[in-house]
């Protein structure tokens, strides 16, 4: 008889409020992609590279210009320098991303630490990987790190730690001085770290990322993700890409050769096209997104819902306490059915979920359907 190695996972919570909001005709504000085109440029440029037969496999690592293009993209955005060859993998999304880093480090027994609320695929990579995952949870109301809590959850079988800024599902991000704890916590420990940071370039309100990249002992001790489909808006290409240290990366193509061996091939000359001819267009996506976070926010002025504007990510939480004590999970499937907007809910993100009141929104939708959305809600 079959022995589930994941038997409390189903199907995912995006997958499930997606298609609710389908049957039920909602607006899809739950599940985080963008509603609107992704440049023309970018799409024109992929059908050009399909038409004119670039259709087989490419290296295993990613294109060579692809990966000369992220290089000058970090250093021209965040003063890191990297090898293309030895540091920059291509891989079909972030998530395959993570779960090579994990699968790649963690062994039978060791721990890695999770901050919840976390991204769903974190625990079950290091449950698969046969880790154990050690959940902290961040501050209540800020969604900051309580780093002497962290500090004490480290033990002899600490191996690594996963940090996600800007952070989904909350909107949190790290500030410098996060990265800078993080920083001498990884060199007195000798941890790793795999930092999501798919969301890199939205922030708000004149904040800052800063990468784990930009930091010493984290250059030397990180796998650092990101996600083409969050900065081009093309989630239905899945293609992100990881940077590590020459050994890490090693260690990582070793598991990703084996788990989906290549990105696809088109999608990848499309995208190093448009960054060597666009190379600061994801410079324009913060005022793109606070413009709609905001048009949200405002909709919603006079409405019942409690809620501090998204430091970052494209993610919205509102609190209900004021409305109903009904748990979040089930809230959310009640009002993708009346009024039909679709959300999250954040204890699905949580090991042990807190008392609390809150849904994930998406903002990343064209401007009516946010103004519509928040009618909606609004007559609740």
């Amino acid at each position: 008889m079959l022995q589930s190695k994941l038997p409390a996972v189903g199907t995912t919570i995006f997958t499930r409020m997606s298609a609710l909001a389908q049957k039920q005709g909602a607006l899809n504000l739950s599940q985080g992609f963008p509603d609107f085109a992704a440049p023309e440029a970018l799409r024109k440029a992929l059908a050009r590279h399909a038409l004119e037969g670039h259709n087989q496999y490419a290296p295993m690592a990613g294109l060579p210009e692809l990966r000369e293009a992220i290089a000058a993209q970090l250093a021209r955005h965040r003063n890191v320098e990297c090898d293309p060859e030895s540091e920059i993998t291509v891989l079909p999304g972030a998530t395959e991303a993570i779960y090579c880093a994990i699968t790649a480090c963690i062994n039978l027994g060791d721990e890695v630490i999770l901050l919840d609320p976390c991204y769903d695929s974190y625990r079950p990579a290091v449950l698969l990987a046969g880790g154990v995952p050690v959940h902290i949870p961040l501050t209540p109301g800020t969604f900051r790190p309580d780093w002497a809590r962290v500090e004490a959850a480290i033990s002899r079988r600490t191996r690594m730690l996963v940090v996600n800024s800007p952070h989904n599902p909350t909107g949190a991000m790290l500030e410098k001085e996060d990265l800078e704890t993080l920083n001498a916590l990884v060199a007195n420990y000798g941890l790793l770290v795999v930092s999501d940071e798919v969301y890199e370039y939205l922030v708000y309100d004149g904040r800052v990322h800063y990468s784990a990249l930009q930091f010493d002992a984290l250059r030397a001790a990180t796998f650092a993700v990101f996600s083409f489909g969050k900065t081009y808006g093309v989630t239905g290409w899945k293609t992100g890409y990881c940077v590590a240290p020459p050994a890490l990366t090693a260690e990582l193509r070793k598991v990703h050769q084996f788990v989906c061996f290549v990105a696809v091939t088109p999608v990848q000359q499309a995208l190093a096209d448009f960054m060597c001819a666009e190379p600061d267009y994801p410079l324009t996506l913060a005022a793109l997104y606070q413009g709609k976070r905001d048009l949200f926010n405002r909709a919603l002025t006079g409405s019942p819902f409690r809620l501090e504007p998204s430091a970052g990510s494209y993610f919205q939480l509102l609190d209900y306490t004021d409305i109903t004590d009904t748990p979040d999970a089930q809230l959310c499937e009640l009002w993708t059915k009346d009024p039909g907007v679709a959300s999250i809910p954040i204890s699905v993100f949580y090991q042990q979920p807190p008392e609390q009141h809150l849904l994930r929104f998406c903002f990343a939708k064209q401007d009516a359907v946010l103004q519509q959305a928040a009618e909606r809600l609004c007559k609740i």
